[in-house]
Formats: structure tokens, sequence, C-alpha cells
């Protein structure tokens, strides 16, 4: 897991964040904690794609200790590339991951 540099406040509650901004903690998400986290990335609404996409990260994640890459998630999630850049724009997996509540995939600039 990355290391803790700093703590967000969401919800009412602090919550540890890496240099990324992304959660350290895994316990500490839930959707209400992803919805809030989706409107700090400018995405005011998580559909039924948008959870599709989650979800299966975090499936991933719990499988392998890492996030899919971009060319995994394209491949796997049944989502494809141009609707992963509609849904999570200016770095679909790195968003996705953020909202997720998992760390940076690796590979993920």
């Amino acid at each position: 897991m990355s290391e803790a540099v700093g703590v967000k406040e969401i919800l009412g509650k602090s919550l540890a964040i890496d240099a990324d901004g992304n959660l350290v903690n895994l316990a500490d998400w839930n959707e209400e904690i992803a919805m809030e986290l989706a409107k700090e990335e400018g995405i005011n609404e998580l559909t039924e794609k948008h959870w599709q996409v989650i979800n299966y990260m975090r499936k991933v994640f719990s499988e392998s200790g890492d996030a899919p890459s971009i060319r995994k998630l394209t491949k796997e999630s049944g989502v494809d590339t141009k609707e992963l850049y509609s849904l999570f724009p200016k770095g679909p997996a790195k968003k996705a991951a953020k909202i997720a509540g998992l760390p940076k995939p690796k590979g993920c600039i």
C-alpha cells in the first residue's frame, strides 16, 4: 500500500491520502465516499457504467494487489476505450482508481 502523506476531509471523516491524492486505507472507501471523490474529479453523477468500471477495478485489486491498467480495463471490464474516456476524462484508469479508493495503477503517469 501507499504511504500516507496527508489527510482529506470527506463527509466529516478524516481520510489518509497518498502523494497522488488516492485513499491509503481500502477500508475507508464506500459508495458515498466514491460519489464525493467523483465530484472532486469533475464527475457529478456515477452511472451504472461508472460503477461497472469501479467494481471491476476493486475486484482485480482484491485478487492481484494492483489496480488494472487501461489496457486490462478496456479488454476485460466490458467498457471500451472511447467510453472509458467519456466516463473518466483525462486519464480513465487513474481517475477510476482514485474514485474506487485504490492506489494509482502501475504504469499511469
